[in-house]
């Protein structure tokens, strides 16, 4: 049954043209490809194999459009939305906290009140947001994205990095951060912060796959 994964693989070949992805997209959809041919080790029928495939994958025409419209979107914009994106959370974080300890405003009071009350959800929230970052690089990105993800990765990760710093030599008050400056709650950010790169590659995966 090699005929219709030659034909289907050369015709997506042909379509990608000058594609600066062109290999890797090739091996992701052979790969493909040999999982069906495994799991339709039944059929010995031509005409119904290149059908199940174009089924499972698509026509080479479709999948060659999507790849063409995934240029408009620049690995750079990507990067740079995210990393901005990162900066806003960290940066409205710190302005809630500067003016709640610095001015003392009552609705302001009763706002931090209730976010120092859900450290956890907001941690997953958090979490989500990386995860969310891995997703769509590997659904824009496919195979490619894996070097721009650990670019992006270790560009947005400044900001948390930074306000460890500033926090643990004190620059920045420890009384700014009560009730939550507790070593359960310092562990427990040191634990997310390792667990943040696992979540982005899984993301990553996900849309990768999402993207076939």
């Amino acid at each position: 049954m090699e005929r219709p994964k030659n034909k289907f693989l050369a015709e997506l070949d042909n379509g990608l043209g000058n594609h600066q992805d062109k290999k890797s997209i090739l091996m992701e959809y052979e790969a493909h490809i040999d999982e069906i041919l495994i799991e339709s080790y039944d059929c010995k029928d031509e005409k119904e194999m290149t059908e199940r495939i174009r089924l499972r994958l698509g026509a080479p025409e479709e999948i060659v459009a999507i790849w063409k419209q995934e240029l408009s979107v620049t690995p750079s914009n990507m990067k740079w939305l995210f990393i901005i994106m990162n900066i806003l959370f960290f940066g409205g974080g710190s302005l809630l906290t500067y003016f709640h300890n610095v001015f003392q405003w009552k609705w302001l009071t009763v706002i931090w009140s209730h976010l120092t009350a859900i450290p956890t959800l907001i941690a997953f929230i958090y979490m989500f947001f990386w995860a969310l970052l891995g997703y769509e690089i590997g659904k824009g990105f496919g195979h490619g994205g894996r070097r721009l993800l650990n670019k992006t990765f270790l560009l947005s990760l400044i900001p948390n990095l930074l306000l460890m710093i500033l926090t643990v030599f004190e620059i920045i008050p420890h009384s700014w951060f009560e009730p939550l400056l507790t070593r359960t709650f310092i562990l427990a950010c040191i634990l997310f912060t390792m667990l943040l790169y696992p979540i982005s590659w899984l993301g990553f995966r996900w849309g990768k796959k999402a993207s076939i």
